[in-house]
């Protein structure tokens, strides 16, 4: 039976903890210089609507270092760009293909190619969640913290996608997460209310408030993202003011702990959520981060393309 990964919540505990064994071992292989071509012969279909660096680079390269290939596609170059439906697209690149990548703005346009595809489905941004993003950074945390049970991460700014994947990563490995949000500007509700049901299970703590600096209060990880996404560009202006108070500097990390870590997802906004100081600074492992994308769906891709 095939298997996607739409959001994190399609994966269990045990699921996480693989990814991240996994990840690690493949980082040591290609440090160490050592061949892993797991899937040969293999063909990953991504499929792009959104603007990409890092998720583009790291899904070709990876399925490259794993003895596969990619096959690059916008919405232009398909058929689905003159009116073929999602579901047609589905089927027929199922017969080609032997897994998908989709960027793009709806989440139920990679929901109904997940539903209609005969081949594993990953999501590799949407609007509402991120999960290859999140799955990395909690392979990024684990690697620096030696452990993710017990620690607190902050995450200030938008709640956005990457935040509604936070949420849904935390409450499975038991990071106690704090979003520092302005009113109106919160992760989906729907996620928040899963992620306190689910956080007994877990023992994960999950609260969202306005200060930023009583959010960052002994935090081990500071996490921030652009304020104005892909598609919200018409209201950067407004976004700009609303989120002001919301920037990470120096006066931010100065209250977390004093061996805390600083992401990004990138691409950065330099000066707007974070400022030149910190993300260069040496609490930012922000270049680390992006590289973990890379290792980190290399694991995704042979958990799903293998079984």
């Amino acid at each position: 039976m095939k298997r996607d990964l739409l959001t994190v919540g399609d994966l269990t505990k045990e699921d996480i903890e693989n990814i991240l064994k996994r990840s690690s071992l493949l980082k040591e292989k290609q440090e160490r210089g050592e061949t892993h071509c797991s899937l040969i012969g293999k063909s990953l279909g991504m499929f792009f609507e959104k603007a990409s660096t890092r998720t583009r680079v790291s899904f070709e390269v990876g399925i490259y270092q794993l003895g596969g290939q990619a096959i690059f596609l916008t919405y232009q170059d398909l058929q689905i760009g003159r009116g073929e439906t999602i579901a047609d697209t589905a089927r027929v690149l199922s017969r080609y293909i032997d897994c998908l990548v989709v960027r793009t703005f709806s989440q139920k346009v990679v929901e109904e190619l997940a539903r209609y595809a005969t081949i594993p489905v990953i999501n590799g941004l949407t609007d509402i969640h991120h999960p290859c993003q999140v799955l990395s950074d909690l392979f990024t945390i684990f690697e620096k913290k030696g452990r993710l049970n017990g620690l607190k991460l902050c995450y200030i700014g938008d709640g956005n996608n990457v935040a509604n994947s936070l949420i849904e990563g935390a409450t499975r490995v038991g990071i106690n997460l704090t979003l520092a949000c302005p009113d109106g500007y919160e992760p989906l509700k729907e996620i928040v209310r899963e992620a306190i049901a689910e956080k007994g299970k877990g023992g994960s703590h999950i609260e969202i408030l306005r200060d930023p600096l009583k959010a960052a209060e002994g935090a081990d990880i500071l996490y921030t993202d652009v304020w104005a996404s892909m598609g919200q560009e018409s209201e950067r202006e407004k976004r700009l003011k609303v989120f002001s108070p919301y920037q990470v500097n120096s006066k931010i990390v100065q209250v977390a702990k004093p061996d805390v870590l600083v992401m990004h997802c990138l691409p950065a906004h330099r000066g707007e959520e974070i400022t030149d100081e910190v993300i260069d600074g040496k609490y930012s492992i922000v270049l680390d981060q992006a590289e973990n994308r890379l290792h980190t769906q290399k694991a995704i891709l042979e958990m799903l393309m293998t079984n």
